[in-house]
């Protein structure tokens, strides 16, 4: 309501701080904010990596009149935050420009876990990355950059209100794509990555990525051919072949993420290539027809089935003949003599070459005779 007041004090990740210490931060801070005398809720949240403290309070006063709220934020809980910092001797936030915490690079950028990381910097830090470092031109496409740091920027269901103002949220989502935790604003990220930002990359990254487009076709050839004379991986995932699973493991070794594209069924409708050595994105029918999903996921199943076929047809005449070993040398070469007369095939009767034949005879016995 708005009678309620939140307040959240958040701690550097480095610091280990006792519930007993937070407690008392907690109730300093309320005094110094003049808020000593009212009711108020202090309870600690484990949903990130940093320790932080909720308090819940109210601005109503015992007389019934309201604690005025304007500025507070900026002149009271400021004076109260580095003072407090001081007394403590706790990690000052003032000279800590935000996203100054981490050099971006791939090497430190990692996946955040929702619980287990610090869910907003941590997203923070990816987000920044791959907006500025990354030649995408959709947000699909960006969004397939994303996916391998398990995030993903979401514009909310076609008809919401979000979606029509052109809104934009970045959520942790875990292996199966599904949304975990609380989703973050674009606006709220250091730099604002929001839509509107994204769209302007979109037209420019166009051309900036087209110099490394021949690269990954080369790359892409190259693991096709490889797939289809390398041996496929065992226990492909639901909806891949094993066709698949080695060409993705292939680009993989090259530094190229490859997103299968699938919908509810399990069929694939689309493939997209995240080349994060040059970091540009393509989707595959933009490099050309035949690295199109179809075309791509064609050829895959036909050289597996190919070189499936083969394989069988080689174990086939490389494959020792099957001896019954309950025999003895000599007894298989006996039994191989009697098969030879059993199969003997039966006196053609029947055909004209054999009634010639007979006729001949006749006529020499005939002969013999006279």
């Amino acid at each position: 309501t708005a009678n309620a007041v939140h307040i959240s004090l958040n701690f550097h990740a480095s610091e280990k701080l006792s519930q007993n210490l937070l407690t008392e931060i907690a109730s300093t801070y309320m005094e110094r904010i003049g808020f000593g005398n009212q009711p108020y809720l202090v309870y600690q949240h484990f949903d990130a990596a940093h320790p932080h403290i909720h308090i819940v309070t109210t601005n109503i006063q015992r007389d019934g009149q309201r604690k005025l709220l304007y500025n507070i934020g900026k002149n009271q809980s400021e004076k109260a935050r580095k003072e407090i910092e001081k007394q403590y001797n706790l990690v000052q936030a003032s000279g800590r420009r935000q996203g100054q915490d981490e050099i971006l690079s791939p090497l430190n950028i990692k996946k955040p876990t929702y619980g287990k990381s610090e869910t907003k910097r941590s997203i923070s830090n990816v987000v920044r990355f791959v907006a500025r470092g990354y030649k995408y031109t959709s947000l699909p496409e960006f969004n397939a950059v994303l996916r391998q740091y398990n995030i993903m920027a979401d514009r909310g269901s076609e008809h919401s209100r979000m979606n029509a103002n052109k809104g934009l949220l970045y959520r942790v989502i875990d292996e199966k794509g599904n949304k975990v935790g609380v989703p973050i604003k674009a606006s709220s990220i250091y730099g604002k990555p929001t839509l509107p930002y994204l769209e302007k990359q979109f037209k420019l990254n166009e051309a900036l990525r087209a110099p490394h487009r021949e690269r990954l076709k080369k790359c892409i050839d190259d693991a096709l051919t490889k797939s289809s004379a390398s041996p496929s991986p065992a226990g492909p995932p639901a909806g891949e072949g094993r066709g698949e699973v080695t060409f993705r493991n292939l680009l993989a070794n090259e530094n190229i993420y490859v997103l299968f594209r699938q919908n509810e069924e399990g069929r694939i409708y689309g493939i997209t290539f995240v080349d994060n050595k040059t970091k540009v994105v393509f989707n595959g029918s933009d490099l050309g027809k035949a690295y199109g999903a179809k075309a791509i996921t064609e050829r895959l199943r036909v050289d597996a089935g190919a070189s499936a076929g083969a394989s069988a047809k080689a174990d086939e005449w490389l494959s020792p003949p099957h001896h019954d070993t309950r025999h003895t040398e000599t007894d298989i070469g006996i039994e191989g003599i009697i098969a030879d007369i059993t199969k003997t095939e039966a006196p053609d009767h029947l055909s004209p070459d054999a009634a010639m034949r007979r006729r001949r005879k006749k006529r020499k016995r005939k002969g013999k005779s006279l």
